[in-house]
């Protein structure tokens, strides 16, 4: 799945929002303490388990008392959960935050933020757990994620702070993992932030997949949709914008090993753009021991005398 590209009108309104935020918290050092940030907005914390929805169906019945749209609907919250693996939820009217359990704490600090967005967007009230035909429309569902996801974002990696940092030095998944202690964030939320907003003019792209290792694939591999995020730079998705997920995992197939964690490989690989013409990209893929990631960032265009390497 690609990232959505936002608006520039949409990224200024949603970047305001946050630089509110930031303000009223006096501009702090990394890592932002989402403490502070849920007290200032006045917001509400709590956790639901997929094996217990005890608190869910207390939620249904105070949403009853509350007379709301979810009254005609009793199951919607619990049917969401179960049937679209949510992994957070957000409810306007009690300004209350949901997380899911039984997810791996790691996980908890970037759900929490996403749905701190929701609640940072002005038109995103009104909007949530909607049912009219418009927001159940997965253009819309999609785009709203990806205003929420970016709002998380441009919150938890402080805006231009991380921009500056990101862009001072040349791209790779160690300066990445660095990156991602500073700001007290996952290395997968760091990729993804880094490749969106620190590319510096750079054609960049990243990809979270499983083990791309014939040996060490899963056995749900999709070999027709075998990325969980394909992440682009804005220039990346100009110039190289028609390639294939498909074709990007062929690509990291052909240098990774079979390690069980760590360091998967390193290449120089080609390209081509939407002109025909063929580009020399570094690539490198580590593994976690959960996912594979991958960063791939533009060093040249291919001059068939000078060979690629493969590290």
């Amino acid at each position: 799945m690609k990232n959505v590209s936002l608006k520039d009108r949409t990224i200024a309104d949603i970047d305001g929002q946050v630089d509110k935020v930031l303000r009223g918290l006096g501009n702090p050092e990394p890592p932002v303490d989402l403490r502070l940030v849920r007290d200032l907005l006045k917001l509400d914390r709590g956790y639901y388990s997929t094996t217990d929805d005890s608190l869910l169906r207390e939620t249904f019945s105070r949403m009853k008392v509350a007379g709301l749209q979810v009254l005609l609907r009793p199951t919607i919250l619990r049917d969401a959960v179960k049937s679209l693996s949510l992994k957070a939820l957000y409810l306007p009217d009690q300004k209350r935050i949901l997380l899911d359990r039984d997810l791996p704490i790691l996980k908890h600090r970037w759900n929490e933020a996403h749905e701190i967005g929701h609640d940072m967007i002005p038109w995103h009230i009104g909007m949530m757990l909607g049912d009219t035909e418009q927001t159940l429309t997965p253009a819309c569902h999609q785009i709203m994620e990806a205003e929420a996801n970016y709002a998380a974002g441009q919150l938890l990696f402080l805006a231009r702070r991380f921009v500056e940092e990101a862009t001072a030095s040349v791209p790779s998944l160690a300066y990445v993992k660095s990156l991602s202690k500073g700001f007290g964030n996952t290395m997968t939320s760091t990729l993804w932030r880094f490749v969106e907003e620190g590319h510096g003019g750079r054609p960049i792209v990243a990809l979270v997949t499983g083990h791309p290792h014939r040996s060490r694939r899963k056995a749900d591999f999709d070999a027709a949709n075998p990325c969980r995020y394909c992440v682009e730079s804005p220039p990346f998705r100009q110039r190289f914008g028609t390639m294939r997920e498909t074709d990007l995992f062929a690509t990291i197939v052909g240098y990774c090993g079979s390690q069980r964690g760590g360091s998967l490989g390193r290449s120089e690989v080609l390209l081509t753009d939407l002109n025909g013409d063929r580009h020399v990209f570094d690539f490198e893929t580590f593994f976690n021991r959960h996912e594979a990631l991958t960063l791939g960032y533009w060093l040249r265009l291919y001059n068939a005398p000078v060979p690629v390497r493969v590290f």
